[in-house]
């Protein structure tokens, strides 16, 4: 059984700064900031003190609405010494979503940036909060956010009723090392320190609760699955408002003392030229963020030869591209993990020396101190290796719960500790795991049984596609039919009888997609995961399926 680490996320970075001061910590080479570990360290110590200068209690939640700015990744280290509840908002949310989540996670501060993909962040907030334009800042006063009482810019312009960032940092020299001390003292590892909002598919998001203990270990079992070491340069492209930002990414390299290189926002030229110009020897990244790297027109014409490993996830990794990323991009070590944000994020993970069938083939097996096992979908009689059910986990990652929904919470984690996570997988006599579905997911053609990755990676294999999706949609005969929503590569065009004709005889007649759609893009979450329910909602409207649909639900 692995060590439990029981250790703060401040405390953390603390023991990293005193044993490495003078190693890079993060580096954002557009903005040509370097800080090494000591700098780091007495940077997040300082916002932490200013925090506490706000009046901000231990336990009490503090939202951050950016992309990956360096103040963020301060932010959640700061807070992780001070004891506040990080709560990250998804960059992509507007005004209901984002209003929805400050009342339901009672935060009582709210860091945010300007604006976003010509979104204004300010206006949104003004739009919720009208009293923030006549309030002092520090002193708001909504009707309907009883809650929140700070709003923090990040950047320099002025806006009424809002700190600025430096306001912060400044207020930080009013308290004592000694304060900040005792505070960091009163935490206890057990203790909620990271909030974020599951994008559920259906219903409100619920708001996962993490504590120290559950992301530090994850994140330091990740780091010893990929075998990183202090010599490590990760760029982080995934968002940070996202455990794979914050937790695979930064607190992964905390873990291992290795350095952390961020990009802002994700950007293919910016992200090639990272890793060139940092020698990044990791990568993050969803499956689309690998095809659009892979596939843009001066691919070879950097040097990605430092690289050795990183982690693809947050939704099927295709076979094709894996072995892309390992030929193509040279990172040999790369691998996958897979997990939800419920399990701090990551259950399974494939090792460095796996043989690469197994590493384009399966999500790894458990990481270290964490039980995996496959039940009957329903019950929790455990299923024989190789037979497909609901992957169930326990250990020292599962969350403490959603905030302020203990049914919910009931429903997710049973009796026994285990977390019912909803997907569908196989597991072999060696303990790797194949998620072969969504319990959703699942199409039902006339009682055949179909899962969507499987029609998806054999049509991954077709030369001309790029990336595919298979969804079921309502049909009156079988109930369901398959869909293939499909992106061709650059230049290339095919018709739906050519994709059709190519699976006749390779795959079973019944899972050959009735429908055909070619399309450039898929509805996304902003952590970069395919909205499959959109896609169906977008077929029923364009192949006039509304009334084999409202059979189907009858």
């Amino acid at each position: 059984m692995a060590q439990i680490m029981q250790i703060t996320v401040g405390r953390l970075l603390e023991q990293v700064a005193k044993v490495r001061p003078e190693h890079e910590a993060v580096v954002y080479p557009d903005r040509g900031l370097r800080y090494t570990y000591k700098q780091f360290d007495d940077l997040c110590r300082q916002v932490a003190k200013g925090l506490m200068k706000l009046g901000i209690l231990k336990g009490e939640n503090i939202a951050i609405w950016a992309t990956n700015h360096p103040e963020w990744v301060t932010a959640q280290f700061a807070t992780g010494k001070m004891g506040a509840v990080l709560v990250t908002v998804n960059t992509n949310y507007r005004t209901a979503e984002l209003e929805y989540l400050l009342k339901q996670s009672d935060s009582t501060t709210l860091i945010l940036m300007e604006s976003y993909r010509g979104a204004s962040y300010v206006e949104m907030l003004y739009e919720i909060v009208p009293e923030l334009r006549t309030s002092e800042p520090g002193k708001l006063q909504s009707e309907k956010l009883p809650f929140l009482k700070n709003v923090i810019i990040i950047g320099d312009k002025q806006f009424p009723g809002m700190f600025l960032w430096s306001d912060i940092v400044e207020m930080g020299n009013q308290i004592s090392d000694a304060e900040l001390d005792d505070r960091m003292e009163s935490l206890d590892p057990d203790e909620v320190i990271n909030m974020q909002y599951t994008s559920g598919t259906t219903g409100f998001p619920k708001g996962v609760m993490l504590t120290h203990n559950n992301i530090v270990n994850n994140a330091a079992n990740i780091a010893e699955c990929m075998k990183l070491t202090h010599q490590d340069r990760m760029c982080i492209p995934v968002p940070f408002f996202h455990c794979f930002g914050c937790v695979l990414g930064t607190l992964t390299c905390v873990t291992a003392g290795a350095t952390m290189v961020p990009v802002q926002e994700f950007d293919v030229v910016k992200v090639l030229s990272a890793v060139q110009d940092e020698k990044c020897t990791a990568l993050h990244g969803v499956p689309t963020m690998f095809i659009a790297e892979l596939n843009h027109p001066d691919f070879d014409n950097y040097d990605l030869s430092s690289l050795r490993t990183g982690i693809m996830a947050g939704s099927p990794c295709p076979i094709e591209v894996m072995k892309a990323v390992v030929e193509k991009m040279g990172a040999r070590e790369i691998t996958i993990a897979y997990g939800q944000t419920e399990s701090s994020p990551v259950i399974t993970q494939t090792r460095t020396n796996d043989p690469i069938e197994l590493r384009v083939a399966t999500v790894g097996r458990a990481l270290p101190a964490v039980e995996v096992k496959i039940v009957e979908p329903g019950t929790n009689r455990e299923v024989p290796r190789g037979v497909q059910g609901e992957l169930c986990t326990r250990g020292y990652h599962v969350m403490k719960g959603y905030y302020k929904n203990p049914e919910a919470t009931a429903k997710a984690i049973d009796e026994d500790g285990w977390l019912h996570t909803g997907d569908l997988a196989t597991m072999d006599e060696n303990g790797y795991c194949k998620i072969t579905g969504r319990l959703k997911d699942m199409i039902i053609r006339g009682g055949e049984n179909i899962y969507p990755r499987e029609i998806e990676e054999f049509l991954y294999t077709h030369p001309k596609v790029l990336d595919v999706q298979v969804v079921g949609v309502p049909d009156e005969k079988y109930g369901e039919e398959v869909m293939a929503w499909i992106r061709l590569k650059e230049g290339e065009t095919a018709t739906a009888e050519e994709i059709r004709e190519y699976c006749l005889d390779k795959i079973a007649r019944y899972k050959v997609p009735r429908y055909i759609q070619f399309c450039t893009e898929y509805p996304m979450t902003a952590s970069g995961k395919i909205q499959k329910f959109k896609l169906r909602e977008q077929a029923i409207d364009l192949l006039n399926l509304h009334k084999a649909n409202s059979i189907e639900t009858a």
